[in-house]
C-alpha cells in the first residue's frame, strides 16, 4: 500500500536518522584526537591504541551486512533503536574504562552498536522519500558526515583539554537517550513484504577471516613478524585469514539462490562496483592521513588536543564549503569530478608529507589541508550519487550494508597496514637516530641510550603528547645535568624519527588514492541500464507499516 509507506513527517524522520549517524561519526573522529591523552592516562602502547580504533572498526565492518539483513527481518526502525541502545551503553563503559583492555572491549561493543545503526537509514529513506527527492536527502547525509569530521577534532579537543578524555564518551549518553525516544515518535516502523533468513555460515567465515588478517597486521611488529604462540607465526595467521576469506567468497557464490550474506547481484552495475572500491580506498587513506598527522601535532609539535583539532579543522571546513559546488557539478560530470577530487586529495596529502619537519608549526600544513578538503568535497557526493543511481530499491538494505562494510573494511585494513608501516619505520629510525645522537653523550651513557631505543618496538612504542617514544630508565647517581641532556636528546631522537617514519606511511595512503583515481576512469558518467526512477516503479517490494 503505497500511501502507507510514506511517513507523515519524512523530514523529521530523516533528522532522527541523521542524529544517530552523526553521533557515531562524531565519536569516531573525537577518539582520534584523544589518542595521546588516552595513552598518557592508561599507559597504552601504539599497538593497543590501534586496537582501540580497530576494535570499533572490525566489529563495525564485520556486522554491517548482517545487521542490514536483521533490519529486513525485524524492521529497520526497530534495529536502529536497538543499535542506539547498544552504542549508548558501550559509550558509558568506554568512559569508565581503567585500562587499555577494558577500553578495547568497550569500543568493540560501540562498533557493534554503530553497525546496527548504519545500514537502517538507506532502506527507510528510499521508502519515505520519492525518487525525485532522494538526491537532496543523500546530500544532507553527506553534509552531516562532513560536519561530524569538522566538529570531531574541535569539540573533541575542547572536551579532552577541559574535562578529560572520558567525557568524549559520556556526552553520548543524553544524545543516545534523546535519539532513542525520537525514533519511536517520528520514524515509521516499516516491515518487508517477505521473510528473510540469515547466512550464519557467512557471518562466521567473514568474522574469522577479517580477524586473522587484521590481527596479523597490527601485531606483526611487536612479534618481529615471527612466532606468537607455540608454533603459530604472524605470516601464518595472515595467510589463514586470506584463505578463510577466499572460502567465504566461494561459499557465497554457491549460496546466491538462498539469500547469501553477500548477494553478488548488487555488483552487476559497473558504477556500484567501482564506487565500492573507491570507498575502500578512501577508508584506507583517511586513516593513513589522520593517524600520523594527529600524533605529529601532539607528540612532535606538543599541541594540546584542542589546538590539534583546530589545526586539522581547515580540511573538513574546506570540504563542507565546496560540497555544494561539487554536488552541482556532479549532477552532469560526476565521473570527472570524482577523479579530480581524488587527485586533489592525494596532492594535498603529498604536500603535507613533503614539507613536514620537526620545526614545523601548526599552520605549516594549511595549503595541503585546504587542497585535500576541496578534493574530498569532490569525492563523497559523486561516489554515492553514482553508486545509487541505478540501485533497485529491493536491494537497498543489503547494498547499503555492503557499501558501508567495504568502506569500513578499507579503514580497518588501512589502520592495520598504516600502523604496521609506522611502527616498522619508527623502530628502525629510532635505532639509527639514537646511534647518531648518542655521540653527544658521555661514553658510559651511550650504550644504554641506544639500547633503550632499540628495544622500544618490542616493549610497545608510546606516542603520547611529549613522549620520547620509550621509557628510558636512568641509573641511580646520574648527574642532573647529564640526565637533562639525555632527556633532551631522547626527545630529539623520537621527534626526528617520527617525521622520518611519517613520510613513507603517508606515501602508502597517497598511492592507494591515486590507484582509486585511475580505477574511477572505468565508471560510466551517465545512467546505465534501467533508470533509477523506472527501477523504483518496477522493482520495489511492497512494504507495510506495523
Amino acid at each position: 500500500m503505497t500511501e502507507n509507506r510514506r511517513s507523515s513527517a519524512p523530514w523529521l524522520a530523516l533528522a532522527v536518522l541523521a542524529l544517530g549517524l552523526f553521533m557515531t561519526l562524531l565519536d569516531l573522529t573525537i577518539v582520534n584526537v584523544a589518542i595521546p591523552s588516552i595513552v598518557d592516562d592508561l599507559h597504552a602502547s601504539l599497538d593497543q591504541i590501534l586496537w582501540v580504533l580497530n576494535g570499533y572498526s572490525l566489529a563495525y565492518a564485520v556486522l554491517l551486512i548482517t545487521s542490514g539483513r536483521l533490519g529486513d527481518i525485524f524492521g529497520p526502525r526497530n534495529m536502529f533503536a536497538a543499535g542506539i541502545v547498544v552504542f549508548t551503553v558501550a559509550s558509558a563503559f568506554s568512559g569508565l574504562a581503567h585500562d587499555p583492555t577494558q577500553l578495547i572491549l568497550a569500543r568493540g561493543l560501540q562498533g557493534i552498536g554503530a553497525a546496527i545503526i548504519a545500514p537502517q537509514g538507506l532502506p527507510i529513506m528510499t521508502t519515505i522519500f520519492p525518487p525525485e527527492r532522494r538526491a537532496g536527502v543523500f546530500a544532507i547525509y553527506g553534509s552531516l558526515a562532513g560536519l561530524a569530521v569538522l566538529l570531531g577534532p574541535v569539540v573533541g579537543g575542547f572536551i579532552v583539554t577541559n574535562f578529560g578524555w572520558r567525557w568524549i564518551f559520556y556526552v553520548n549518553l543524553p544524545v543516545g537517550l534523546l535519539t532513542f525516544i525520537l525514533a519511536f515518535v517520528f520514524v515509521p516502523d516499516l516491515r518487508p513484504g517477505r521473510r528473510h533468513r540469515l547466512d550464519w555460515a557467512g557471518v562466521a567465515l567473514a568474522t574469522t577471516g577479517l580477524l586473522g588478517i587484521v590481527f596479523g597486521l597490527i601485531e606483526g611488529q611487536r612479534y618481529d613478524w615471527g612466532t606468537v604462540w607455540s608454533w603459530i607465526t604472524i605470516p601464518e595467521i595472515i595467510a589463514t585469514g586470506v584463505v578463510v576469506m577466499t572460502i567465504f567468497l566461494l561459499v557465497q557464490w554457491r549460496r546466491q539462490d538462498r539469500e547469501p550474506l553477500l548477494p553478488f547481484a548488487i555488483f552487476k552495475d559497473r558504477n556500484y562496483t567501482v564506487m565500492t572500491l573507491v570507498l575502500m580506498a578512501m577508508g584506507f587513506a583517511i586513516v593513513g592521513f589522520f593517524l600520523p598527522l594527529t600524533i605529529f601535532y601532539q607528540s612532535v609539535l606538543g599541541l594540546s588536543a584542542f589546538d590539534a583539532g583546530l589545526a586539522i579543522a581547515p580540511q573538513p571546513l574546506a570540504m563542507m564549503l565546496m560540497s555544494g559546488v561539487a554536488a552541482a557539478l556532479a549532477a552532469r560530470y560526476a565521473k570527472y569530478i570524482l577523479i579530480t577530487g581524488l587527485t586533489l586529495f592525494a596532492i594535498g596529502m603529498a604536500y603535507i608529507a613533503w614539507i613536514a619537519q620537526v620545526s614545523s608549526n601548526r599552520w605549516s600544513f594549511l595549503p595541503g589541508l585546504v587542497l585535500g578538503g576541496i578534493g574530498m568535497a569532490g569525492v563523497w557526493t559523486p561516489v554515492f550519487s553514482m553508486a545509487t543511481r541505478n540501485l533497485q530499491p529491493r536491494l537497498a538494505g543489503v547494498a547499503s550494508g555492503v557499501l558501508s562494510t567495504i568502506q569500513e573494511l578499507g579503514a580497518v585494513i588501512g589502520s592495520a597496514a598504516i600502523g604496521a608501516v609506522l611502527q616498522n619505520q619508527l623502530a628502525a629510525d629510532l635505532h639509527n637516530r639514537a646511534v647518531s645522537y648518542s655521540a653527544q653523550l658521555p661514553s658510559q651513557a651511550q650504550a644504554p641510550f641506544v639500547d633503550g631505543f632499540s628495544k622500544a618496538a618490542r616493549s610497545g612504542l608510546e606516542v603520547g603528547r611529549g613522549q620520547t617514544g620509550t621509557s628510558l630508565s636512568l641509573p641511580a647517581g646520574v648527574p642532573a645535568q647529564v640526565a637533562h641532556q639525555i632527556q633532551q636528546l631522547a626527545h630529539a631522537v623520537f621527534t626526528q624519527a617520527f617525521v622520518d617514519a611519517m613520510r613513507p606511511t603517508m606515501a602508502l595512503a597517497i598511492a592507494v588514492v591515486l590507484v582509486a583515481a585511475v580505477g574511477a576512469i572505468a565508471a560510466r558518467n551517465g545512467t546505465a541500464g534501467v533508470p533509477a526512477h523506472a527501477a523504483a516503479e518496477s522493482e520495489q517490494e511492497p512494504a507495510s507499516v506495523a
